[in-house]
Order: C-alpha cells, then sequence, then structure tokens
C-alpha cells in the first residue's frame, strides 16, 4: 500500500469524488501487474513515455474515465474505460494488439469510503477483493505481461546451508571426502622417519616384508621366548628389532599349523 499512498497523495488534487478514488485505485493495481500508463484518451499523444504515475486530466470526464496502459515488456497495450453508471462502475478493458475485452462491474461504496475523501488511511476498504476482482476479471483473460509471469514462474531461490565450520578461504583437503588421512611420522621426533622399516613384519603399522601368517591381517606380535624354558627378561629384545625366534613358534599363534598335512612316510625314521 506505500506505493498506493504515495500515488493517492500526488493525484489527490484531481480528487474530488469516489469515482475518482476508485480509478486511481485500479490504476495502482495495474501498474502492480507489469504495465504503465501512457495517457489520457483513446488517441496518443506526443512525447508519450509509461509512467506509474496518472496523466495530466486523466479526471476530466467524471461519466468516462479513458486510459492507456503498455506493458513494461511492449508486448501488450491496454485501453480501459471506467464507465459511471449510477453508483456503479463498468470497466471495459481492450487488448489493442488482440482485441480481446475484459469487463468487470464494480459498486463504488464496496471499495470507496465517500466522507473520507482527503484522508487515504481510511478512503479505502476491502481492498483484497478488489485485487481479486481485477486479477480474475481483467488481468487472467487478457494474459499476465511476459516480465511478470517469468517472476511468477520462478521458484525462489534459497542460500545452500553450509556447514558451522564452513570456510570459504580454506583450502580443502587433498584426500577426498570419507576416507582417512595417511599417518604421518609425529614432527616433534625427527627419527622417527623410516622407524617402520625396522620392523620387516610390520608389527607396528608398516613393514617389508609380508607375512603369510597374518596376510593382511593384524594379529599380536610374534615372541622372542618362543622355544626358551622360560621368558627373556624384560628389554632383552629392543622394540622393532630384527630377531631370530630361539625356536618354533608357539602353538596358539593365530593362523593355520604349518604342520598340519605332514609329507608320506613321515614316521619313517630313515626319511
Amino acid at each position: 500500500m506505500a506505493g498506493l499512498e504515495l500515488l493517492y497523495c500526488c493525484a489527490q488534487a484531481g480528487i474530488s469524488c469516489p469515482q475518482d478514488a476508485l480509478v486511481c485505485g485500479l490504476h495502482w493495481e495495474l501498474i502492480q501487474h507489469g504495465y504503465r500508463c501512457l495517457g489520457a484518451g483513446e488517441q496518443p499523444g506526443p512525447d508519450e513515455r509509461k509512467s506509474e504515475l496518472l496523466p495530466a486530466g486523466w479526471g476530466a470526464n467524471k461519466e468516462v474515465y479513458t486510459l492507456r496502459y503498455k506493458s513494461t515488456d511492449d508486448a501488450r497495450e491496454l485501453l480501459l474505460k471506467a464507465i459511471v453508471v449510477e453508483d456503479s462502475m463498468i470497466l471495459n478493458v481492450m487488448d489493442r494488439a488482440s482485441q480481446k475485452v475484459a469487463d468487470v462491474t464494480l459498486a463504488v461504496a464496496d471499495y470507496i469510503n465517500p466522507e473520507h475523501l482527503n484522508d487515504f488511511h481510511r478512503v479505502y476498504k476491502n481492498m483484497d477483493e478488489l485485487r481479486t476482482r481485477i486479477a480474475s476479471g481483467i488481468i487472467a483473460p487478457l494474459g499476465v505481461p511476459t516480465e511478470e509471469a517469468k517472476k511468477e514462474s520462478q521458484p525462489e531461490k534459497k542460500d545452500p546451508v553450509l556447514p558451522q565450520d564452513y570456510n570459504p578461504l580454506g583450502i580443502p583437503p587433498r584426500h577426498p571426502a570419507g576416507t582417512r588421512a595417511p599417518s604421518w611420522p609425529s614432527p616433534l621426533n625427527p627419527f622417527a622417519v623410516g622407524g617402520q622399516d625396522l620392523d620387516p613384519l610390520g608389527g607396528q603399522s608398516g613393514g617389508m616384508i609380508v607375512d603369510p601368517l597374518r596376510s593382511g591381517f593384524p594379529q599380536p606380535g610374534i615372541d622372542p621366548s618362543a622355544g626358551l624354558p622360560s621368558r627373556l627378561p624384560p628389554g632383552a629384545v629392543p622394540p622393532g628389532a630384527r630377531f631370530d625366534p630361539f625356536g618354533p613358534l608357539g602353538a596358539g599363534r593365530a593362523g593355520p599349523d604349518p604342520d598340519h598335512l605332514p609329507p608320506p612316510g613321515y614316521d619313517d625314521m630313515f626319511m
């Protein structure tokens, strides 16, 4: 209503009857639907320009108001005639290009308070109903301007939802999303570089030799005390040191037993 209020204040000097106020409201509804006024009368005048304001002399004839409009995309030109018949107003609108005609009859008293012509905030009433009548009786039959139709058909764009810790200036990670980043040696211990090579069987996290008993699956480390009657004292074998067990691996190790299929004649003492 802010635009209509400004328009009404600009045209208030020429508003002297309820019909003037109703025409002012009708004019603003056409503006809202993508039309601009060219001028008053059926014939074009010199140096006409599209405007949102009412033209000079728009209310000179209190029996028949004649105004011409053009859509903002220049696709349609309308000729509006508002004919006053007693307490009613008959709107006759024609599209000059297609010769289509739309008619709407309005009761002036349903939308204008005649005793408040000097007070914009109280002169109009039932504006929602008036907008519906104009949209269904005039705009829809004659067609919506192209630009206005595009605005109605385009869905409202929504901003994408970003995580709270999103940094538009940050560098994205080099590894794909959802995968684990490689575990690098601690930068606080420069001597840790190459430390995994001290464990050829990969008991920690690396290694150079594939253990056939593990096949890539993590298993408990090999007991260096295997084959001895007692366990070695703590620290006898430094962590990660290369070593050969003193005896065969214990029976409790994981994986298959390498002696579960002995060769034929294994019990022959001369083999």
